[in-house]
């Protein structure tokens, strides 16, 4: 199984149609099917179904797009890798990021880290901590910000300088919007729009014993999707603040749960983790810059 074959997997999953993926990849239709017919011999499985003018992956087929994407991300990642040795002046930086205000620090530290090595690239994932931590293991990502600590038996990290808030998110005309901070009882019986992760860990052990008494109407992993929900009267938005524009003309205000809940937020890496030259200067910064 070569790379290049699952690159031609990839676009024509991609594509669903064998001819316009041909024409991307700048191969010919009968090239392009003689490859895909002889995967599906190396594998022993069936990864289309052909329609008259269309291709569907198979159950096999989507096992396969899910690996195939990793490692051919996973290609280039060492190919650029192994480019950048000798690039003093810059090279590729993958970074994984959860949701937080306090990304300012981390924007800041790559933007004067950008002054000396004006050659950097920066590639962006965001993601909650499962999907973070899974493409940091898998040696996909250079650096996660995660909102929980890392397991130090895996990753080293830095904390970011400040705390995130947790609070809810309310039309301005609300009755709630009047409150200075929204308690337990306040969200009883409303409709709740939070991230699963967030709803089976931190606002679960907010509440206690009575979690039970509150009701998820819907998740969301990000919080401005959630936001418009909420301004559409669909339900009321937990998340941090300042993740969502609740200016005087929004429509929207933000409310601090009480008792206080808050966050603190972590750049982590893995502890065994192989750094290119770049990433390894990056990181030298980011502990000066955070320090300081």
């Amino acid at each position: 199984m070569e790379i290049r074959t699952l690159r031609y997997f990839l676009a024509v999953a991609r594509e669903e149609n064998m001819s316009r993926a041909a024409e991307l990849l700048h191969v010919t239709q009968p090239t392009l099917s003689k490859q895909l017919k002889s995967l599906e011999e190396e594998l022993g499985k069936k990864l289309f179904t052909r329609h008259a003018f269309s291709i569907q992956l198979t159950d096999e087929g989507i096992l396969l797009r899910n690996r195939a994407e990793d490692l051919v991300s996973m290609a280039d990642k060492i190919e650029q890798e192994f480019v950048s040795l000798d690039d003093i002046s810059g090279g590729e930086l993958y970074l994984g990021l959860a949701e937080s205000y306090q990304l300012r620090y981390l924007a800041r530290s790559i933007k004067d880290f950008k002054q000396h090595y004006p050659n950097l690239h920066y590639h962006i994932t965001s993601g909650d901590t499962e999907q973070l931590s899974e493409k940091v293991d898998k040696g996909l990502l250079d650096f996660v910000v995660l909102v929980e600590q890392p397991d130090i038996r895996k990753y080293e990290y830095i904390e970011f300088p400040q705390t995130d808030t947790w609070g809810l998110i309310i039309p301005d005309t609300d009755p709630l919007s009047k409150k200075k901070a929204i308690r337990l009882d306040d969200l009883v019986g409303l409709p709740l729009f939070c991230s699963d992760q967030a709803w089976n860990g931190d606002i679960k052990n907010w509440a206690g014993s009575r979690f039970s008494e509150l009701q998820l109407e819907g998740s969301f992993r990000l919080s401005y999707n959630g936001s418009i929900f909420a301004m559409e009267g669909l339900g009321y938005l937990l998340t941090y603040e300042h993740l969502v524009n609740t200016s005087k003309d929004s429509g929207l205000v933000f409310r601090p749960l009480s008792p206080k809940l808050e966050n603190r937020i972590y750049i982590a890496w893995n502890r065994y983790q192989a750094f290119t030259p770049i990433a390894e200067r990056f990181l030298a910064h980011l502990k000066d810059s955070f320090q300081s």
